[in-house]
């Protein structure tokens, strides 16, 4: 990806500046997204004094050592509602009219944006609509209910609630609150890197994921207009990446099914207002695989003891693919902690497999008494931990007196796997799988 030299925007009112244009209304979506300044991100900034938390950033010993130079972490997975999506949403709505306001608001999402919109709305004393895919997190759909949003489940994806929440709109007046192309939810959006600049001065790099872009390009025009020679990165999954082929396009283009666990990030086309700024001032984009997401993600948990859904962890998993490119200080924003119980289990899972956590094997004992037992002793000497153990006896391929045995263990990283093997091979055995 060709670097994109930043910009200077043009300046333009304030980004909370109510307006009356309708349904699905606020300021219009073409034009005021160059002319959005650092003043309209101040001014949010100011608005949001106690609604959202300035959050912590904390230093990560690991990742400073695997960088070769310090690295910080923007704990936005402790802000309310679980992510960022607090900021933006807030000050969308609070530049609303009153009359906008009697009308309601609407949203779509499957999870983080449907809390920062049903939190801000009651804050701020507005009737909530939000549509929900019906497969949705049932831990999310409670969340947002408790918020006090009105939910409906209508569709299998996003996109389909979102068509369904726009024909609310139409015929209800509500407003429509777009998760990210809009210039105050990139206004909002925007604080995060106000924040990054007071708690960390010296910073020299600021990682941030990517879906439609409103929290990249908020903290880009937040940092580039203060400090334009810090750089900013933006991540996307790579199963999910919108913005290249945009970029190269020079125009927001739209992706086929796009498709990663981060549905945090999980956009197949940028919104028009950020990308404006992405590709003014977003220094470059890097993509992660599905594995990276998940073995950052395990090390969010067992280092920084930071519960982080795959969208908040792809910084730290573009760290881990390629940690010489970044240079330091380098701060990786987590931007959200909602993830479903059961969503990660099963990421937990494959993280500790991708890292070699995990060996399976097979191999052939003798089906005598006291075999397994003498299994198990090889085993414990290499302190492996034993998960499961299955035995097969009925199988063709298997002589009259063999059993097969399937193993599943708990190592400690490739080298002891490659120990356990070797350990298992010594004692006579014969590992086949």
């Amino acid at each position: 990806m060709a670097e994109h030299p930043p910009r200077t925007p043009h300046a333009s009112p304030a980004a909370a500046q109510p307006a009356e244009d309708g349904p699905g209304g606020g300021r219009p979506a073409d034009g005021p997204a160059a002319g959005l300044t650092v003043d309209d991100i101040r001014a949010a900034h100011k608005l949001l004094s106690g609604v959202s938390r300035s959050t912590a950033m904390e230093g990560s010993r690991y990742l400073s050592r695997l960088v070769g130079a310090p690295v910080h972490l923007k704990c936005e997975n402790l802000q309310r509602t679980g992510s960022f999506k607090i900021r933006g949403a807030y000050v969308r709505i609070a530049g609303l009219s009153a009359r906008q306001r009697a009308a309601g608001v609407v949203a779509a999402s499957a999870g983080n944006h449907a809390q920062g919109v049903a939190l801000a709305a009651t804050l701020l004393g507005v009737r909530s609509t939000v549509f929900m895919p019906v497969d949705a997190p049932l831990p999310k759909v409670a969340a947002t209910r408790d918020y006090g949003a009105e939910v409906r489940l209508c569709g299998q994806v996003v996109d389909e609630a979102l068509t369904a929440a726009q024909e609310y709109a139409r015929e209800t007046g509500a407003v429509l609150i777009h998760p990210f192309d809009h210039p105050d939810i990139v206004a909002g959006q925007g604080t995060v890197g106000l924040e990054i600049l007071e708690q960390c001065p010296e910073v020299r790099t600021i990682v941030v994921g990517m879906g439609g872009g409103g929290l990249a390009a908020g903290i880009a025009l937040a940092v580039k207009s203060l400090r334009p020679d810090v750089r900013i990165v933006g991540v996307q999954a790579v199963g999910a990446a919108c913005y290249p082929p945009s970029l190269a396009a020079g125009r927001p283009v739209a992706i086929e099914e796009p498709a990663t666990m981060a549905d945090g990030i999980k956009v197949g086309r940028p919104g028009e207002v950020p990308f404006r700024i992405v590709d003014a001032l977003v220094d470059e984009v890097r993509t992660v695989s599905e594995d990276a997401l998940s073995s950052a993600l395990l090390l969010c948990l067992e280092r920084a003891k930071m519960v982080v859904e795959p969208a908040g962890a792809s910084p730290v998993a573009a760290l881990l693919a390629d940690p010489g490119a970044f240079e330091g200080p380098v701060v990786a924003v987590l931007s959200g902690g909602n993830v479903d119980p059961l969503l990660m289990q099963r990421i937990q899972r494959h993280g500790m497999a991708v890292a070699g956590r995990y060996l399976s094997l097979r191999l052939r004992l003798t089906d005598r008494p006291g075999a397994l037992a003498t299994l198990l002793g090889v085993l414990s000497g290499t302190e492996a931990n034993v998960l499961d153990i299955s035995h097969v006896r009925t199988d063709p391929r298997l002589g009259l007196t063999e059993v097969e045995v399937e193993l599943h263990l708990e190592t400690e990283g490739p080298r002891h796997c490659a120990e356990v093997e070797s350990a298992l091979r010594a004692a006579g055995y014969t590992v086949i799988g």
